[in-house]
């Protein structure tokens, strides 16, 4: 019984963490937010009886795409800071 109620609390958390990736404005906190879902789809698969798939879901999906999706997102400029330095560099021509 703890069982059933253990996967059903951890799908809510997932469902919740996908739910923020999407509504979240900053790139940053939604890749975290996916790396998250990604721990939480690991310790399923560990549950469900399947390690090899949990190992490489934690691998994968929690250390290296998430490492490479914020190095990707810390290396981007945001359109905010354009337009920032847009109106930085108008008003000191005048």
């Amino acid at each position: 019984m703890i069982y059933f109620i253990l996967i059903a609390v951890l799908l809510v958390l997932i469902i919740a963490a996908a739910i923020y990736a999407v509504r979240q404005k900053d790139l940053l906190y939604a890749t975290l937010a996916t790396g998250i879902i990604s721990l939480i789809l690991s310790v399923l698969y560990f549950l469900l009886q399947a390690p090899d798939v949990a190992l490489t879901e934690a691998a994968i999906g929690v250390a290296l795409t998430t490492i490479i999706f914020v190095i990707t997102v810390r290396n981007t400029v945001r359109m905010e800071d354009e337009s920032d330095k847009k109106e930085k560099i108008k008003s000191a021509v005048k």
